[in-house]
């Protein structure tokens, strides 16, 4: 097949406006998939990168969370990365970041999730075929891993969540569970904090507690298995939300907090929840950069564990659509999509996830 031409939006620099290049993308090479995007999603770290707080190699391509309809297949590629045939016409899920399996995190640690040179698919030059979701034609390079959707399997509600549900679903792993009886608390309603909320409804927690704002994804995290939210707009100070905690959980704090705000403060704040012997899981703040005071007391004293969790592997990525096919019936996962946007209104969205007016929000064809 010949080249196809099709819209991208463009990230040049800190805090510049997106640009919207039009580029040629060639046909597949052999082991790759081209595809037409189907949903973009646009995730909270895109806002990082945007206002400069996370530096890129000159001009990128944005987006890291989509859905695509294959259109054509390159010599030998003839399954996803899960063995699964795939035909032209398939919907896929990807991530666009290629673990190497040469490196110390990939073979040694056995952890492709830390490779140190996966994101060199995702921050390449800018004209070329991307497998960045916030463009109308991607291409997904050879090796690069990607899942089909099964047919019963709704997009809206895999994309709902973006990268937040493989994310959620790698800090479970590391967490190393969720017990009946246990109060899990959750920092920040955004879809992080909502994958976060779900996870622990569906692993049994005895209650779970949503820390805030705005009210429309507190009633969100309601429908997703929330039994108490605390709106910070409404419960302002630290010592007022701690006792909230305390009081629904008879004074000990929660076996489980997750840090999913993306907010230093969070963080000195997330300790004073925990209950004796409890775990902390930070989720949220891989591009918050800066420091906190904190009383190191509390830790020691009170046996706690603090676990961190950065971005997720593959297999993630498939739990996270099995998720979707297994719940997305009995609980409103797409209905966190809340605003669509075009790939011309790239800025639009950007700006609507920065003010906190969506849920979820994501692109789509024009």
């Amino acid at each position: 097949m010949g080249n196809r031409i099709g819209k991208r939006a463009v990230l040049t620099g800190a805090n510049q406006p997106i640009e919207i290049w039009e580029r040629e993308s060639p046909p597949a090479g052999p082991g790759e998939a081209v595809l037409k995007l189907e949903f973009g999603g646009v995730c909270g770290t895109d806002v990082h990168f945007w206002h400069g707080e996370v530096p890129l190699p000159g001009p990128v391509v944005l987006g890291h969370e989509g859905i695509g309809i294959i259109e054509e297949l390159g010599e030998g590629l003839t399954t996803d990365s899960a063995g699964t045939p795939i035909t032209i016409g398939d919907r896929v899920y990807w991530q666009p970041v290629t673990p190497c399996y040469s490196c110390y995190s990939c073979t040694i640690l056995n952890d492709v999730s830390m490779c140190e040179n996966a994101f060199a698919s995702l921050f390449g030059d800018a004209n070329a075929p991307t497998p960045a979701t916030y463009s109308e034609i991607i291409t997904l390079g050879a090796g690069l891993p990607f899942y089909k959707l099964p047919d019963d399997t709704s997009s809206e509600a895999v994309i709902a969540f973006g990268c937040a549900m493989p994310t959620m679903l790698q800090g479970m792993e590391r967490l190393g569970g969720i017990q009946a009886g246990q109060t899990v608390v959750v920092q920040g309603s955004g879809p992080v904090g909502l994958a976060a909320t779900m996870l622990a409804h569906l692993a049994g927690a005895h209650q779970v507690i949503m820390i805030g704002a705005p009210e429309r994804r507190l009633e969100m995290a309601r429908q997703l298995g929330a039994d108490h939210t605390i709106d910070i707009t409404q419960v302002t100070s630290v010592a007022e939300r701690t006792e909230r905690v305390r009081e629904l959980t008879n004074g000990r704090g929660a076996e489980v907090v997750i840090e999913a705000a993306g907010v230093l403060e969070a963080f000195s704040e997330g300790l004073q929840l925990v209950a004796p012997a409890g775990r902390y899981l930070i989720v949220g703040l891989w591009s918050a950069q800066g420091t906190v005071a904190v009383e190191p007391r509390l830790i020691n004293n009170g046996n706690l564990q603090i676990i961190g969790t950065a971005l997720a592997a593959p297999r993630h990525l498939y739990q996270a659509i099995q998720v979707a096919q297994k719940h997305q019936n009995q609980l409103p996962m797409a209905e966190a999509i809340t605003h669509r946007f075009t790939i011309e209104q790239s800025q639009q969205a950007l700006e609507a996830v920065a003010a906190q007016e969506t849920v979820k929000a994501v692109l789509v064809p024009a």
